[in-house]
């Protein structure tokens, strides 16, 4: 069996909603809506057929809600998403084994109120949070009984990246171009989001904290030697900033922080970008994903994620933990 735990759909009564609050949202917005997969159920079945036992964890697709309605709105669209999710996994067990709920970030009290509905009435098995909240990050003030709560709840976290054409390259240009803020800006994001949590102490706060990092845990694992020795330096490079004190207030090393993030395999068919990644979390960090349906055919993403995991050396037991052991393990799941 093989499950798949970071991938995205848009429940059918939340995508009217959307295509009401934001017809003509750029970048993701567009790319969302114009993807069948998303909203249609039979063609979404016909591809998960292909792959025999094969189910999926649902989020919703990108854009984030915060990013596109305001804190007035944003409260609703989040529970309108996280309805239609938690009605897909009940009426379809065999295909979604559970959801992550969606949150609207840009009102933190009533993020607080929908994680507690969430978790108590529609049994989801977490959050999907952004690398940032409508630019915010993610260790503001606003946000840490939000953490407190799904450390207490021990419910996961999926990580995902945002960023948007607006944020542009270079200082003199208003907007990227060539898609870099897709390209190159989301695993920058994602770096990014890491870091701030493992440097504002979150791991310290609560140890078992569980956050999957999309992609593989984005730049990490390659910068493994800047993440390592360059930040066993942390303060020798700042004049504005005692972090030299921050760096000896840590009870790890950063480098070790950074382990315990799990992360997927949504590479797109990357094969040695999964060895670095495998290399640094180690096969019981990972997880099976594919980040379908944003792949340019139907089952693309999925077919060449499969494709590389039994390419690599791998014991049965190995690529039996990504497939699926370590998500019933991290997530609960009692299935078989």
């Amino acid at each position: 069996m093989k499950i798949d735990i970071f991938n995205h759909i848009l429940p059918q009564r939340f995508f009217a909603e959307f295509l009401k609050v934001a017809p003509g949202l750029k970048d993701m917005g567009k790319r969302s809506r114009n993807l069948p997969v998303m909203v249609d159920l039979d063609a979404r079945f016909r591809m998960m057929d292909e792959f025999g036992e094969y189910r999926q964890v649902i989020s919703l697709a990108s854009p984030p809600i915060e990013s596109f309605a305001g804190p007035e709105t944003s409260p609703l669209l989040a529970s309108m998403a996280n309805d239609g999710m938690a009605e897909l996994v009940d009426r379809y067990p065999a295909r979604f084994p559970g959801f992550a709920a969606a949150l609207p970030m840009n009102n933190p009290s009533a993020a607080e109120r929908e994680l507690e509905r969430a978790a108590t009435q529609l049994g989801a098995l977490g959050v999907q949070l952004y690398s940032n909240a409508a630019g915010k990050p993610l260790d503001a003030p606003e946000f840490l009984p939000l953490f407190d709560e799904l450390a207490r709840r021990d419910l996961a976290i999926w990580l995902h990246p945002a960023r948007g054409g607006d944020f542009p390259d270079y200082r003199a240009e208003d907007r990227s171009k060539y898609e870099i803020w897709w390209t190159f800006g989301w695993p920058y994001e994602t770096s990014v989001a890491m870091a701030r949590i493992v440097f504002s102490g979150l791991f310290d706060r609560h140890p078992n904290l569980k956050i999957i990092a999309h992609h593989l845990g984005a730049m990490v694992p390659y910068f493994e030697g800047r993440v390592g020795y360059g930040w066993d330096q942390l303060g020798l490079r700042s004049s504005d900033e005692d972090y030299a004190a921050l760096l000896r207030s840590m009870k790890r090393r950063p480098l070790d922080y950074f382990k315990l993030f799990h992360a997927d395999t949504a590479l797109f068919g990357a094969r040695e970008a999964t060895r670095c990644g495998l290399a640094f979390f180690g096969v019981d960090q990972v997880l099976f994903a594919s980040d379908t349906p944003f792949e340019p055919s139907p089952g693309l993403y999925i077919r060449e994620t499969i494709r590389v995991l039994e390419s690599l050396d791998l014991t049965n037991e190995e690529k039996d933990r990504i497939y699926r052991g370590n998500a019933q393990r991290l997530l609960k799941l009692g299935i078989m």
